[in-house]
Order: C-alpha cells, then sequence, then structure tokens
C-alpha cells in the first residue's frame, strides 16, 4: 500500500495541540543531522519529535507514512507530508525563511520541491551522516 500523496494534507478530527508538530525518522541518522540544522539555524515555531516516540494514531499518521516521509501536523490536526512539511516549516520560522517556504507551496517549484524531497529522501541512505536505518521501505504494492 503507497502513502497518500504529499500535495494533499490529510484533514482528519485530532485532539487540538497548541503548537504545530514537524515528526521525522529519528533512527535516520541524515534526518536527525537535518532536524539539528534546522532547529539551530532555521528554527520553526513547532515542537519536532521522531515518530518512534509518538502515538502516531494520536496525531492520525500510519507508521509507513512516517518511514516514507517527513510529516508536519497543525494543531488542528491537518497533515502535511514530504516538500510540504518542509514548506510549513520554513513558513513557521518567518523571517527571510518565509520566502523559500512560500515559493515551495507554488506550482511550478512544488512540483519540483516534491521530486527533489522524494529523490533525497530515496537515497538517504547513501547521504552523509546516514545508516542503514535510513533506507526508505519499498513501497508496497496495493490500493493506491
Amino acid at each position: 500500500m503507497r502513502p497518500q500523496r504529499t500535495q494533499r494534507p490529510d484533514r482528519v478530527p485530532r485532539t487540538r495541540r497548541p503548537r504545530p508538530v514537524l515528526v521525522y525518522d529519528g533512527d535516520c541518522g541524515f534526518c536527525t543531522a537535518s532536524v539539528t540544522f534546522a532547529q539551530r539555524h532555521v528554527r520553526p515555531r513547532c515542537d519536532v519529535l521522531p515518530w518512534q516516540s509518538l502515538p502516531l494514531d494520536e496525531y492520525g499518521v500510519t507508521q509507513e507514512r512516517a518511514e516514507y516521509e517527513a510529516l508536519w501536523v497543525t494543531p488542528a490536526g491537518t497533515v502535511y507530508g514530504g516538500a510540504q512539511a518542509v514548506a510549513k516549516a520554513l513558513l513557521s520560522a518567518g523571517g527571510p525563511w518565509s520566502l523559500p517556504g512560500a515559493l515551495l507551496t507554488l506550482p511550478p517549484f512544488r512540483w519540483a520541491a516534491h521530486a527533489a524531497y522524494r529523490l533525497v529522501a530515496e537515497n538517504r541512505h547513501r547521504l552523509p551522516g546516514s545508516t542503514a536505518a535510513c533506507a526508505v521501505p519499498p513501497r508496497r504494492s496495493g490500493n493506491r
């Protein structure tokens, strides 16, 4: 079963949270390094948590999707994935980060960002700081 496309956010009623949450793969060295860089330099206004430490069902997220891409969960429970999660993080940081964040939400930048995100995500096990845990699980054939 293939995870949902990243262009459209999931809208599932959930408990309202005070801040958005950026969910990432805490077992992946590349993902952890990327999140650490973002926290130090971009400073998104959100909680940043590895999916392994979350009750994913309370966030309306499956483990398969959390393994597949970074996620941005709004306080209202809307879930954005992949490049759109990155765009939301940049937008939340404000200042000079808002411009690239805004551009990533607009075609054709959104399309290019999606392709670039998938290229990096599917090859993250080959990037500096990666471990065997960085490999994205193969997509299952199925309904989606």
